[in-house]
């Protein structure tokens, strides 16, 4: 059984790991978190609801980004407004001390115009669920143009929901270079047209 020192995480993560009172890494963190700390590649994961998946994207996403830049670097894309706040927090809390932090949750039923405020503060990273994301996009409030990690939470959940076309129209506004990783809980036909469609390596 590992820990997480010897996943590669670095100190200011462990840390917060540590006030979580995570003890090992779950088999999703075990085998992802390496991977994806090592180099920059796109990842399919299958893994049910509550394995932990998101420690397994959101450490290896928090190492990876420069907190020092205001530049949108990661995205996160999930099915509905509870998934997508829950994320936010998790990842707040993974990431509590690393200096300059903003992590924007992006959903729809609050005001957009408060959305756009926190975006243009500078948000590293944004949480967001497909209708309200392509909707900014769309009135240019949110620039994912430089985006690095692009991370696609429930993604059967989210094409059972009927997000498919935002989600194309959304990450047609993403570098073609950014690595995309992919979670589901199963791996139907949508998913994997989506996983061929934007994963490359």
């Amino acid at each position: 059984m590992s820990n997480f020192q010897q996943l590669g995480l670095e100190d200011n993560l462990l840390q917060a790991i540590t006030d979580l009172g995570f003890e090992t890494p779950s088999e999703v963190q075990e085998k992802a978190i390496p991977i994806l700390l090592e180099k920059d590649t796109d990842l399919v994961s299958l893994a049910q609801t509550g394995t932990g998946k998101t420690a397994a994207f959101g450490f290896p996403m928090l190492q990876k980004i420069n907190a020092e830049s205001r530049t949108t670097q990661g995205l996160i894309l999930s099915p509905t407004r509870e998934l997508c706040m829950q994320i936010t927090n998790e990842m707040k809390n993974y990431g509590k001390y690393v200096k300059g932090l903003n992590v924007v949750a992006i959903y729809g039923g609050a005001s957009i115009q408060d959305q756009a405020r926190q975006i243009k503060k500078g948000a590293q990273i944004i949480v967001a669920t497909p209708g309200r994301m392509k909707d900014m996009i769309g009135r240019g409030m949110i620039d994912i143009s430089k985006i690095e990690y692009c991370v696609l939470d429930e993604a059967d959940e989210m094409l059972n929901m009927g997000f498919y076309e935002d989600i194309t129209e959304i990450l047609s506004h993403s570098p073609q270079d950014k690595s995309t990783w992919l979670f589901s809980a199963t791996m139907p036909k949508e998913v994997s047209t989506i996983a061929k469609r934007f994963m490359h390596d």
